[in-house]
Protein backbone atom coordinates (compact mmCIF):
# COMPACT_ATOMS: atom_id res chain seq x y z
CA UNK A 1 0.00 0.00 0.00
CA UNK A 2 1.39 3.43 -1.04
CA UNK A 3 0.06 7.21 0.50
CA UNK A 4 0.01 8.94 -2.84
CA UNK A 5 2.82 11.19 -1.89
CA UNK A 6 6.13 10.86 -4.70
CA UNK A 7 9.39 10.33 -2.74
CA UNK A 8 11.32 11.11 -5.62
CA UNK A 9 11.84 11.62 -9.31
CA UNK A 10 13.65 8.67 -10.91
CA UNK A 11 15.15 7.98 -14.18
CA UNK A 12 14.39 5.31 -16.82
CA UNK A 13 17.81 4.18 -17.77
CA UNK A 14 17.08 1.09 -19.37
CA UNK A 15 13.50 -0.95 -21.23
CA UNK A 16 14.24 -4.45 -21.20
CA UNK A 17 11.39 -6.24 -23.34
CA UNK A 18 10.63 -9.88 -22.50
CA UNK A 19 7.86 -12.22 -23.76
CA UNK A 20 6.70 -11.84 -20.30
CA UNK A 21 6.22 -8.22 -20.21
CA UNK A 22 9.18 -5.42 -19.56
CA UNK A 23 11.74 -4.62 -16.88
CA UNK A 24 13.15 -1.10 -16.59
CA UNK A 25 16.25 0.00 -14.77
CA UNK A 26 15.27 3.23 -12.86
CA UNK A 27 17.78 5.54 -11.70
CA UNK A 28 17.38 6.75 -8.07
CA UNK A 29 18.58 7.55 -4.74
CA UNK A 30 16.57 8.19 -1.29
CA UNK A 31 14.07 4.92 -2.16
CA UNK A 32 16.79 2.87 -2.19
CA UNK A 33 16.97 3.32 1.23
CA UNK A 34 15.74 -0.09 3.06
CA UNK A 35 15.13 -1.06 -0.20
CA UNK A 36 16.21 -4.99 -0.99
CA UNK A 37 15.13 -7.78 -3.56
CA UNK A 38 11.50 -8.17 -3.07
CA UNK A 39 10.52 -4.83 -1.85
CA UNK A 40 7.42 -2.97 -3.67
CA UNK A 41 7.89 0.33 -4.81
CA UNK A 42 5.15 2.92 -6.78
CA UNK A 43 6.49 3.58 -10.08
CA UNK A 44 4.38 5.92 -11.76
CA UNK A 45 1.56 4.43 -9.60
CA UNK A 46 1.95 1.15 -10.22
CA UNK A 47 3.37 -1.37 -7.80
CA UNK A 48 6.40 -2.91 -8.74
CA UNK A 49 8.52 -5.98 -7.21
CA UNK A 50 12.41 -4.77 -7.67
CA UNK A 51 14.01 -8.06 -8.76
CA UNK A 52 17.71 -6.53 -8.38
CA UNK A 53 19.33 -3.14 -7.18
CA UNK A 54 22.59 -1.42 -6.86
CA UNK A 55 24.26 2.24 -5.60
CA UNK A 56 22.37 4.41 -7.94
CA UNK A 57 19.53 2.45 -9.53
CA UNK A 58 16.68 -0.19 -8.77
CA UNK A 59 15.13 -2.62 -11.58
CA UNK A 60 11.58 -4.08 -11.53
CA UNK A 61 9.56 -6.05 -13.73
CA UNK A 62 6.84 -5.56 -15.35
CA UNK A 63 3.57 -8.14 -16.40
CA UNK A 64 2.26 -8.17 -19.59
CA UNK A 65 -0.67 -7.35 -17.92
CA UNK A 66 0.64 -4.08 -15.94
CA UNK A 67 2.49 -3.04 -19.58
CA UNK A 68 -1.18 -3.34 -21.36
CA UNK A 69 -3.35 -1.63 -18.59
CA UNK A 70 -0.95 1.12 -17.69
CA UNK A 71 1.19 4.05 -19.55
CA UNK A 72 4.46 1.58 -19.70
CA UNK A 73 3.58 0.85 -23.25
CA UNK A 74 4.64 4.37 -24.33
CA UNK A 75 7.29 5.08 -22.23
CA UNK A 76 11.10 5.93 -22.87
CA UNK A 77 14.97 5.52 -22.21
CA UNK A 78 15.48 8.95 -19.92
CA UNK A 79 11.86 10.30 -18.78
CA UNK A 80 11.55 10.43 -15.46
CA UNK A 81 9.15 8.79 -13.11
CA UNK A 82 7.29 9.00 -10.08
CA UNK A 83 8.76 7.13 -6.81
CA UNK A 84 7.38 5.90 -3.67
CA UNK A 85 8.27 3.04 -1.07
CA UNK A 86 5.97 1.51 0.56
CA UNK A 87 3.93 3.10 3.37
CA UNK A 88 4.92 2.09 7.32
CA UNK A 89 2.54 2.06 10.33
CA UNK A 90 4.17 4.77 11.96
CA UNK A 91 3.67 7.62 9.49
CA UNK A 92 1.20 9.79 8.71
CA UNK A 93 -1.17 9.07 5.71
CA UNK A 94 -1.02 12.42 4.34
CA UNK A 95 -2.25 11.37 1.28
CA UNK A 96 -4.74 8.57 0.61
CA UNK A 97 -4.71 5.09 0.13
CA UNK A 98 -3.52 4.17 -2.57
CA UNK A 99 -2.76 0.27 -3.61
CA UNK A 100 -0.53 0.55 -6.74
CA UNK A 101 -2.98 -1.11 -8.76
CA UNK A 102 -3.69 1.00 -12.33
CA UNK A 103 -7.24 0.79 -13.23
CA UNK A 104 -6.52 2.66 -16.27
CA UNK A 105 -4.92 5.14 -18.65
CA UNK A 106 -6.44 8.86 -19.30
CA UNK A 107 -5.08 11.12 -21.80
CA UNK A 108 -4.04 15.05 -20.86
CA UNK A 109 -6.26 16.78 -23.10
CA UNK A 110 -5.36 20.06 -21.93
CA UNK A 111 -3.79 22.84 -19.08
CA UNK A 112 -4.73 26.21 -17.73
CA UNK A 113 -2.24 27.88 -15.55
CA UNK A 114 -4.10 30.33 -13.24
CA UNK A 115 -0.48 31.98 -12.14
CA UNK A 116 -0.30 30.42 -8.73
CA UNK A 117 -1.24 26.42 -9.54
CA UNK A 118 -1.81 25.00 -12.87
CA UNK A 119 -4.96 22.74 -13.91
CA UNK A 120 -4.59 19.56 -15.90
CA UNK A 121 -7.58 18.27 -17.88
CA UNK A 122 -7.43 14.53 -18.59
CA UNK A 123 -9.85 12.28 -20.25
CA UNK A 124 -10.78 8.93 -18.88
CA UNK A 125 -12.42 5.79 -20.50
CA UNK A 126 -16.37 6.23 -20.54
CA UNK A 127 -16.39 3.37 -18.37
CA UNK A 128 -14.38 4.72 -15.58
CA UNK A 129 -15.84 8.34 -15.25
CA UNK A 130 -18.69 7.13 -12.76
CA UNK A 131 -16.10 6.09 -9.74
CA UNK A 132 -14.88 10.36 -9.98
CA UNK A 133 -16.57 12.61 -8.14
CA UNK A 134 -16.21 16.35 -7.47
CA UNK A 135 -13.89 16.55 -4.36
CA UNK A 136 -12.82 12.89 -4.64
CA UNK A 137 -9.26 11.18 -4.54
CA UNK A 138 -7.80 9.98 -7.42
CA UNK A 139 -4.09 9.42 -8.24
CA UNK A 140 -2.49 10.64 -11.34
CA UNK A 141 0.47 8.70 -11.91
CA UNK A 142 0.72 7.74 -8.41
CA UNK A 143 0.52 11.07 -7.49
CA UNK A 144 -2.73 11.51 -5.01
CA UNK A 145 -4.45 14.33 -5.66
CA UNK A 146 -8.07 15.95 -5.10
CA UNK A 147 -10.39 16.37 -8.32
CA UNK A 148 -11.02 19.88 -8.77
CA UNK A 149 -14.26 19.36 -11.63
CA UNK A 150 -15.70 16.71 -13.34
CA UNK A 151 -17.84 16.69 -16.59
CA UNK A 152 -18.69 13.29 -18.53
CA UNK A 153 -15.39 11.54 -18.68
CA UNK A 154 -13.81 14.86 -17.96
CA UNK A 155 -11.96 15.33 -14.98
CA UNK A 156 -9.50 18.16 -13.74
CA UNK A 157 -6.97 18.32 -11.40
CA UNK A 158 -4.60 21.51 -9.61
CA UNK A 159 -1.19 21.39 -8.35
CA UNK A 160 0.06 23.89 -6.39
CA UNK A 161 3.64 24.91 -7.55
CA UNK A 162 5.35 22.65 -4.65
CA UNK A 163 3.46 19.70 -6.17
CA UNK A 164 4.59 20.64 -9.58
CA UNK A 165 8.34 20.73 -8.64
CA UNK A 166 8.27 17.58 -7.30
CA UNK A 167 6.32 15.56 -9.44
CA UNK A 168 6.53 14.64 -13.17
CA UNK A 169 3.00 15.70 -14.36
CA UNK A 170 4.40 18.76 -14.88
CA UNK A 171 6.55 17.13 -17.44
CA UNK A 172 3.52 16.08 -19.51
CA UNK A 173 2.22 17.60 -22.74
CA UNK A 174 -0.98 17.08 -24.58
CA UNK A 175 -2.03 13.60 -25.73
CA UNK A 176 0.41 11.87 -23.05
CA UNK A 177 -1.11 9.07 -20.85
CA UNK A 178 -1.28 8.69 -17.37
CA UNK A 179 -2.21 6.04 -15.26
CA UNK A 180 -5.18 6.09 -13.24
CA UNK A 181 -6.16 4.49 -10.07
CA UNK A 182 -9.64 5.51 -8.79
CA UNK A 183 -10.75 5.21 -5.12
CA UNK A 184 -10.54 2.08 -3.97
CA UNK A 185 -13.63 2.86 -1.67
CA UNK A 186 -15.85 3.57 -5.08
CA UNK A 187 -15.05 -0.04 -6.31
CA UNK A 188 -15.87 -1.75 -2.88
CA UNK A 189 -19.28 -0.24 -2.79
CA UNK A 190 -19.81 -0.91 -6.31
CA UNK A 191 -19.56 -4.74 -5.48
CA UNK A 192 -21.65 -4.58 -2.65
CA UNK A 193 -24.07 -2.78 -4.48
CA UNK A 194 -24.62 -5.12 -7.42
CA UNK A 195 -24.01 -8.36 -5.41
CA UNK A 196 -27.20 -11.22 -5.18
CA UNK A 197 -26.57 -10.66 -1.75
CA UNK A 198 -26.94 -6.88 -0.95
CA UNK A 199 -30.60 -6.78 1.18
CA UNK A 200 -30.19 -3.37 1.83
CA UNK A 201 -32.07 0.02 0.85
CA UNK A 202 -28.85 1.41 -0.48
CA UNK A 203 -28.76 1.88 -4.24
CA UNK A 204 -27.15 3.44 -6.53
CA UNK A 205 -29.38 6.69 -7.08
CA UNK A 206 -29.95 6.47 -3.32
CA UNK A 207 -26.02 7.59 -3.30
CA UNK A 208 -26.66 9.55 -6.15
CA UNK A 209 -29.11 11.81 -4.93
CA UNK A 210 -27.26 12.01 -1.22
CA UNK A 211 -24.38 13.18 -3.07
CA UNK A 212 -22.44 10.21 -2.30
CA UNK A 213 -21.44 9.69 -6.36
Amino acid sequence: MFTGLIEEQGTLKHISKTPKGMELTISCSKILQGTEKGSSICVNGACQTVIKYDNNSITVQASNETVNVTNFKYLKEGVSLNLERALTLNKRIDGHIVSGHVDCIAQLLDTKDDGFSKKFFFQLPDEFSKYVIYKGSIAVNGVSLTVASIKNNIFSVELIPLTIKEVNISHLTKGDFVNIEIDILAKYIEKFLNSKDNKSNISYSFLAENGFV
